[in-house]
């Protein structure tokens, strides 16, 4: 019995496993692999560490985001089908060390998508006009706003990536919109007013601990192309559609990042720079100095839209895995079911969706403030997003040394070198999120959440596979769709 993969969801009768809706195309790709890497919401909180951020943007791109995209699509195609990160860890070094890969994968964008909501709230307040401002710093309007817009995303996501699709697709059009705006009125201000900005700005500061954490945070930033191989079974064509929407979106998110992060400086000045309203901030005042003010309103209505478009990729995207686990029975089965109408793993969303409101919460009264909340979150979300590519990059170098080159899509010294550069910098990355960025109040407090969170979750995951799995008679989980 063979499927159409434009069919819906259906249970095959020989393998009893759902299959997904291949929907994306490679127009989508690019559209995805831009809103989900070139994320406008981390460039203020990187900018306000000064002009030598921009040189850890240029390594980061060399060592982590070019080794990022070798490895992505090397893996996928050695091991295309649903899971991505999970399933390549899975393949090869075992079931245990996939299930953690995945697992933090999932649990890091539980807490990235609510500083998504969160910078949604300091962004879409200029929308409702400049007397409305304030209202950023509001833990109630700020706490309201996030769960209406984490609800409304979960349920796009559930009516399904058919549907869910147009609001990234959506979003990365409001990205390259709002990267345009910045910076084009940042080469117009240079180009008429110049710039405070000096060369003793680009320069290492004397005490560098705050810029530290800015490393972690560029590497979290340049993640995101393998977003499109969690969702390997939902891609038409990937063999042919991945490789060149991986390079294009790259390249764009790479230019865009380092755009961004200039234009802050010349703007605003790495000491004004907020980290929730940083990037409107420069915009207005841009705006003001060439008699454009008209322009911030539909920014921000653009920018809205960019964020909005991060936020249901990531969290789309990020369900797949513990939808992957469910089926391989290392979590709860019911997380492995689809829904009967839309053929979406709205279990698996539904959940994600009541964790990250947990989250939401608890960081809100726990922190001193919703930049303080935003800033907190961001770096466990760093240290969890980055322990799967250390996975990613060591199985690089696994397939180097001791695997079989026959089929390989790159030569032995080009999987060493990304693999060698990849690992180094995402281990170095982790290590670095653990120092304090400068909107932290209490050290203590940052290193007892960053430390107790980070062990909290890897704890979960060894229960879940030692404890909850081995209770389980484990199912294999579909690698790849039929196709007719």
């Amino acid at each position: 019995m063979t499927q159409s993969p434009d069919d819906p969801m259906t249970q095959s009768p020989d393998t009893d496993q759902p299959h997904l809706k291949r929907v994306l195309g490679r127009f989508d790709l690019v559209l995805l692999f831009v809103v989900a890497v070139f994320n406008l919401n981390v460039v203020p909180s990187i900018a306000a560490n000064g002009g030598v951020t921009v040189w850890l943007w240029i390594i980061s791109l060399l060592l982590f985001f070019w080794p990022q995209g070798i490895a992505v699509i090397e893996l996928a195609h050695r091991y295309p089908g649903e899971g991505g990160v999970y399933l390549w860890a899975k393949e090869v070094f075992g079931d245990f060390h996939g299930f953690l890969s995945g697992w933090c994968y999932w649990t890091n964008n539980m807490l990235y998508v609510p500083t998504v909501m969160l910078y949604f709230v300091g962004v879409s307040v200029f929308a409702m006009g400049p007397g409305h401002a304030g209202l950023a710093d509001s833990k109630s309007f700020a706490m309201v706003a996030s769960v209406a817009l984490l609800a409304l995303l979960t349920v796009l996501n559930i009516v399904g990536l058919g549907v869910g699709k147009w609001l990234n697709n959506l979003g990365a059009i409001g990205t390259f919109i709002a990267a345009a705006v910045l910076i084009g009125l940042g080469i117009t201000v240079w180009s008429r007013f110049g710039t405070t900005v000096t060369a003793t700005d680009f320069r290492v500061p004397a005490d560098p601990r705050f810029v530290l954490n800015s490393f972690g945070v560029i590497c979290f930033g340049l993640v995101g192309l393998e977003l499109a191989s969690v969702m390997g079974d939902e891609i038409r064509d990937p063999q042919k559609t991945l490789p060149g929407a991986v390079a294009w979106g790259g390249v764009v998110s790479g230019a865009l990042y380092i755009g961004a992060t200039l234009t802050l400086l010349i703007a605003v000045g790495k000491n004004d720079i907020s980290v929730l309203q940083g990037i409107v901030q420069a915009v207005s005042h841009m705006a003001g100095e060439v008699g454009v003010a008209w322009v911030i309103t539909p920014f921000a209505v653009m920018l809205s839209l960019s964020i909005a478009g991060i936020g249901s990729a990531w969290m789309g995207g990020s369900a797949r895995i513990p939808f992957v686990a469910g089926l391989d029975s290392y979590m709860p089965s019911w997380l492995g079911k689809v829904h009967p109408k839309y053929a979406t793993p709205h279990a698996a969303l539904i959940v994600q969706a009541v964790v990250s409101l947990i989250l939401i919460v608890i960081n809100f009264y726990a922190s001193g403030g919703v930049q303080e909340a935003f800033q907190t979150m961001l770096s466990l979300a760093v240290v969890l997003q980055l322990v799967p590519f250390l996975y990613v990059f060591a199985a690089l170098l696994r397939f180097a040394f001791r695997g079989d080159m026959a089929g390989a899509r790159y030569r032995r010294g080009t999987l060493v070198f990304a693999g060698a550069c990849g690992l180094l910098t995402t281990a170095l990355g982790i290590a670095l999120a653990f120092f304090p960025a400068k909107q932290i109040t209490s050290l203590w407090k940052y290193e007892a959440k960053m430390v107790g969170f980070t062990l909290f979750f890897l704890g979960l995951a060894a229960f879940f596979f030692f404890v909850y799995g081995r209770q389980k008679a484990p199912q294999p989980a579909p690698v790849a769709a039929r196709t007719t």
